[in-house]
């Protein structure tokens, strides 16, 4: 099997692990709170249940980064993040308080900080060009899985027997049905997933790019292009046409080659690393800002949409279902229009409509949804395209900020700064329901907090526009070259 269809069996299997993290989502959120009650666990340990996971996926998130950083390895770090979700949703399955409840949730949050070495991986075996169509295939994987898995709790909802000592019933199933997809998952990455060769990554491909048109035509290179990916720092400097070792060249012939630099063991990517130079730069500020403001502003909606349509609408169970489902497909079908858009269209333009359009939806939710007026139609219609909006503008910033962000920061830690810019994500699915829940009876105060956000940021887009595009060079690639010499 050549490395193309391991690529594409790598790739499939990432595509699974989203699916499957947005199906989980999908069938315990429905369900905790209930779970939580027949517990005799107080209201609040229900925003606790649902930050528990956030948490603990934000600090583990750059621990696996910078593990997959040093390794450039990920199968074991996806083999391991899966043990923990198997053991929190068995934990989640057995359920006898609220503490282990609670408790489940942080374990099975430890898995998910494995997306930040997956991120760093896509990044490091796509080109530039292709990114944002790779990043956005992923994501929409993830939504496919939040709209199917309402459609498994028709039947998880119908369960009620005994498996030896345990219940499983409607509560208890998403719990055990969640084990055996993740040890599902276990076996198709066993088996199916690869750590492709450093030749699949751009930085190789630049290396031998540049030793190409170094060489030219005038001689016969020592090691074709696919050896140099199989031997990549194995080449030893003796065996070359000249039998001189670095310190015997003279300044009269052209520097060796790439391959005669190259340690014989990888080097270490953050030996030069800085996190002030990497993360305090105004791209990276203005990328992050986006990260924290879309994901604070996408979780406070969530967190309005329910109590909104009982209040206005009368919606129950079946009719937020309906809802949510109509919801995914429409965001589903824009991260597809975002994929084939990203190959005739600059990441921040991306970003740019996207911002906007999450901003006329949050003035069109001010006007119309804060203070509902007119009668049951009028304000079902003004709903409906408030939600619409708001879903519109949401793949075109969260596609364009994660491709753009991994142009302008260093491809060999990109595994720790996609779990930096996932940690504050988390950090805003935390504090974005939080800042909701207290509001829901004051939309204009949550609202104009929402939109004061969305002006900051369009603010910010404008100013470092000049800035937010993929560097001529990309930064630090040569870094551990220049060390050696």
């Amino acid at each position: 099997m050549d490395n193309q269809q391991k690529k594409k069996l790598s790739f499939f299997t990432i595509g699974l692990l989203f699916l499957f993290s947005g199906i989980e989502y999908a069938v315990i959120l429905p369900t905790i709170w209930k779970y939580l009650q027949i517990l005799d666990a107080p209201s609040y340990f229900l925003g606790l249940g649902l930050s528990a996971f956030s948490l603990s996926g934000l600090l583990s998130g750059p621990l696996f980064g910078h593990w997959s950083d040093r390794t450039r390895t990920t199968k074991t770090i996806i083999l391991l993040s899966n043990v923990f979700e198997i053991v929190g949703n068995f934990m989640y399955f057995i359920g006898y308080s609220k503490w282990l409840l609670l408790s489940s949730r942080l374990v099975a949050g430890v898995g998910a900080g494995a997306g930040s070495s997956i991120f760093g991986y896509l990044t490091r075996n796509t080109v530039s060009e292709d990114r944002a169509r790779v990043f956005a295939a992923v994501m929409a994987c993830r939504q496919a899985g939040l709209l199917i898995g309402p459609a498994f709790n028709i039947f998880l909802r119908l369960c009620d027997f005994k498996l030896g000592p345990f219940v499983v019933n409607k509560y208890t199933s998403p719990g055990i049905f969640m084990c055996a997809m993740w040890l599902l998952l276990q076996l198709v990455v066993a088996l199916l997933y690869w750590d492709l060769p450093p030749a699949e990554s751009s930085e190789l491909q630049t290396v031998v790019r540049q030793k190409q048109q170094q060489d030219g035509e005038e001689e016969e290179p020592l090691m074709g292009a696919e050896e140099l990916a199989d031997a990549y720092g194995t080449h030893d400097p003796e065996q070359s046409e000249t039998q001189l070792s670095p310190e015997r060249l003279s300044p009269s012939p052209p520097p060796p080659s790439p391959t005669e630099e190259m340690p014989h063991t990888p080097p270490d990517p953050f030996e030069d690393f800085s996190a002030r130079k990497e993360f305090l730069r105004e791209e990276v500020i203005v990328l992050l800002t986006a990260q924290f403001i879309t994901l604070f502003n996408q979780t406070a909606l969530e967190t309005m949409v329910t109590p909104l349509t009982q209040r206005y609408f009368g919606f129950g169970e079946l009719g937020n279902s309906v809802m949510y489902s109509l919801c995914g497909v429409e965001v589903i079908l824009g991260f597809f229009f975002v994929r084939w858009l990203s190959r005739r269209v600059a990441d921040r333009v991306v970003l740019a409509v996207g911002l906007v359009i999450c901003a006329v939806a949050c003035v069109w939710c001010i006007i119309f949804l804060a203070k509902p007026r007119g009668g049951y139609s009028v304000e079902l219609a003004e709903f409906t395209i408030g939600v619409f909006l708001q879903l519109l503008g949401l793949p075109f910033v969260a596609v364009s900020q994660v491709s753009l962000f991994s142009k302008v920061t260093a491809e060999k830690t990109q595994g720790f700064s996609q779990g930096v810019r996932r940690s504050i994500g988390g950090v805003a699915t935390i504090l974005g329901p939080l800042w909701a829940g207290g509001l829901t009876e004051n939309l204009y105060v949550m609202l104009g907090m929402m939109m004061l956000l969305l002006l900051l940021i369009l603010m910010m887009v404008v100013f470092s526009y000049e800035r937010l595009v993929e560097p001529p060079v990309v930064q630090h690639a040569s870094d551990s070259t220049e060390s050696e010499g």
